[in-house]
């Protein structure tokens, strides 16, 4: 709907000067105005207008395609007590410039009213626009009161924490929202969908992936997108998906996402480009971005970049297991280390875990990352082995057998343990702002217009003792940039990443799936050459 200053800007006319020999004023509509000024008049309007605007006549449509040659991405949190006033904010504040959503992404406080809230969103955004929700463990992004970018976990909010056990009352409805819309020329973008099937429980991999192939061929030169953003919902395990997906795309497809959120998206693909399979609800959605074939000549290329801020340190030297017993939940295992050939019981190798930390760590939150060789295809295709680094929390150990969480550990794989280290993620963090200080020096015409964040819900101001270490990298090398993202209980990371180790034949280990780190994904463009 048209609002007011997009109708007074219709019928506005301006005084261009005035005759001195007649002393009458010469009045000129605004469509005898200069392109020029035209452009400086469209390019406040706020998205809605922008966009009637664009249909008036065909040389405004010309100047506001101008006007949006450049890609952008727009975030705003609202943390208002009354849902209908927090859509309203986060709507007005992403769409209050000139844009074109190509994707969206809303993340919801767990306290929030979810169902009413897609509807409100829903129809405020086209039908047409691809649109995920999720609840997340916290966000990060510009509060749509001041613009401070501000780090938020539910968990530690005050207002959650003075909630208790009891359930919110009609007063404290909402903690929060995060809407963030993209505008990505040359880029196509889609839902696709990983559904539960009714009548052939478990998860259709083969078929997830075929389905981001096709659609990846039928709007680009390629089976291969350029990026994936990758949402699974909790409890779900996700890790033979991410082995068929790293099989499955080049390296250059960048993958990063969310490994362990609730996803309120419960169908398939928007425009039936997935098949018709019937489902009960999605086990994951991955928003797909696909270079467009159909590109213009004077559109220019958007490239991901992706970066990784790891948590965990190395403790002590590697083991083998020897003993495994698995359930549908986790692993018991014994194991001895590669030097040695003593059998030992979980609390034996615990001892020597402990032995090595001493008091360096209170508390330590402890995992194991298992270096795993496991065949790969996709139905006929040709099957490939390859070495994955994949990480299970500790749960414990007794006399007989170390406790953890896995159902995919096999006898005589070799892991190491990690620990949740803040130390190391500072230093990690600093890496990561060098990384982005070089990218932005390197960088000769292209130019960073926007970044993502998955970070775990480990992180934040109790584990480092001091607020806003996760924004601190994008903020001090792209400050006028848009940033937002979201806290995890699982990061999703694959790419151009240094991995962790590689193995002992040198072969490359692929980690795809990481615990107390930070995902940052990088936007940036790089116009058309002039002609």
């Amino acid at each position: 709907m048209e609002n007011q200053s997009f109708r007074s800007l219709k019928k506005m006319k301006v005084k261009t000067h005035s005759s001195k020999a007649s002393g009458e004023n010469i009045i000129t509509e605004i469509s005898d105005l200069g392109e020029d000024l035209l452009q400086k008049i469209l390019c406040r309007l706020p998205a809605v207008s922008f966009a009637s605007a664009a249909c008036v006549r065909r040389s405004w449509s010309s100047v506001c395609n101008r006007i949006l040659s450049f890609p952008k991405l727009s975030s705003a949190i609202s943390f208002n007590r009354c849902l209908e006033d927090a859509v309203d904010e986060v709507v007005n504040k992403v769409f209050s410039e000139p844009i074109r959503p190509h994707f969206a992404l809303a993340s919801f406080a767990p306290y929030l009213h979810f169902v009413a809230a897609q509807k409100l969103i829903k129809k405020k955004l086209s039908p047409t626009i691809p649109l995920i929700f999720t609840v997340s463990e916290g966000v990060i992004g510009r509060n749509v009161l001041n613009d401070e970018l501000i780090e938020v976990q539910w968990g530690t909010h005050e207002e959650f924490e003075n909630l208790g056990d009891e359930s919110p009352n009609e007063e404290l409805v909402n903690i929060g929202l995060l809407l963030t819309v993209g505008f990505l020329p040359g880029i196509k973008a889609d839902i696709i969908s990983l559904p539960i099937n009714h009548l052939s429980p478990g998860l259709h991999i083969d078929d997830f992936v075929m389905d981001i192939r096709h659609y990846s061929s039928a709007v680009s030169d390629s089976s291969s997108p350029a990026g994936i953003i990758l949402f699974v919902d909790r409890g779900e395990n996700i890790k033979p998906v991410l082995q068929v997906m790293e099989y499955a795309f080049p390296t250059d497809t960048v993958i990063v996402g969310n490994s362990d959120c609730h996803i309120l998206h419960k169908c398939p693909s928007r425009n039936g480009t997935t098949s018709t399979r019937q489902c009960s609800y999605s086990a994951a959605v991955a928003l797909v971005f696909a270079k467009d074939k159909n590109k213009p000549v004077d559109v220019g290329e958007i490239q991901f970049d992706v970066i990784l801020s790891s948590g965990i340190s190395p403790i002590g030297t590697p083991y083998k297991a020897v003993a495994v017993k698995c359930n549908e939940t986790s692993t018991m295992l014994t194991a001895k280390r590669l030097t040695h050939h003593e059998h030992l019981d979980g609390q034996a190798i615990l001892n020597q875990i402990y032995d090595e930390l001493g008091d360096r760590i209170l508390d330590p939150i402890l995992y194991i990352g298992v270096t795993k060789k496991r065949r790969c295809s996709i139905g006929t295709e040709k099957v490939r082995w390859l070495h994955f680094l994949e990480f299970h929390e500790v749960r414990g150990g007794d006399e007989e057998y170390l406790f953890v969480d896995s159902d995919d550990i096999k006898t005589r794989e070799p892991f190491r343990f990690y620990v949740s280290d803040p130390k190391a993620a500072l230093s990690s963090c600093n890496k990561v702002s060098d990384a982005l200080r070089h990218l932005k020096q390197d960088c000769n015409k292209r130019k960073v217009f926007g970044g993502i964040v998955f970070t775990c819900c480990g992180r934040g101001d109790s584990f480092f003792g001091q607020p806003g270490i996760d924004s601190s990298p994008f903020l001090e090398n792209f400050p006028g940039v848009t940033f937002a993202g979201t806290y995890c209980a699982g990061e999703i990371a694959r790419g151009k990443l240094s991995m962790y180790h590689k193995d002992e034949k040198g072969a490359s280990v692929r980690s795809c799936q990481h615990v107390y780190s930070a995902v940052y994904l990088v936007m940036s463009y790089t116009p058309a050459p002039q002609c």
